[in-house]
């Protein structure tokens, strides 16, 4: 009897770790509408990645961090840029884009403790969307 008590406090408790609603960016992001004058990078992180956070640069400017189950929306002129970690991270990729086309590209960490290290993978359209599909928005870029 005396467990009652205890599992009611639990079920309380998992009812206030509810998790908020989306932003309104994230639901948008997630129509995947490409930009007739430019072109659109998702750069997305797995739910079940560690937990480290990475700093991203977009052509030596700092974009933004990611984190597990996360994405970045990136809009850019057509042309060459390059994704890649900052400081320690020596991770990167580079994309000749097209105007009008959406490309996803995979974010993977690890290391150890703070020592992050990243590795950027272009991965196909349906995995990709799947990728964005279970994160959330955390950064919305337009060059």
């Amino acid at each position: 009897m005396t467990r009652a008590p205890v599992l009611i406090a639990i079920l309380l408790l998992a009812g206030c770790a509810a998790q908020l609603p989306p932003m309104p960016e994230d639901a948008v992001a997630k129509r995947f509408e490409p930009l007739p004058d430019k072109a659109v990078i998702y750069l997305a992180r797995h739910a079940v990645e560690p937990t480290f956070v990475a700093t991203v640069a977009l052509d030596d400017q700092m974009i933004g961090s990611t984190y597990r189950g996360t994405y970045i929306r990136i809009e850019v002129p057509p042309g060459r840029h390059q994704l890649r970690g900052i400081a320690g991270d020596s991770g990167s990729i580079k994309l000749d884009t097209e105007p009008g086309k959406i490309y996803f590209v995979q974010h993977t960490t690890y290391g150890y403790r703070s020592f992050a290290r990243s590795s950027f993978d272009l991965v196909d359209t349906n995995y990709g969307r799947a990728l964005v599909m279970g994160g959330q928005i955390s950064a919305l870029v337009t060059r």
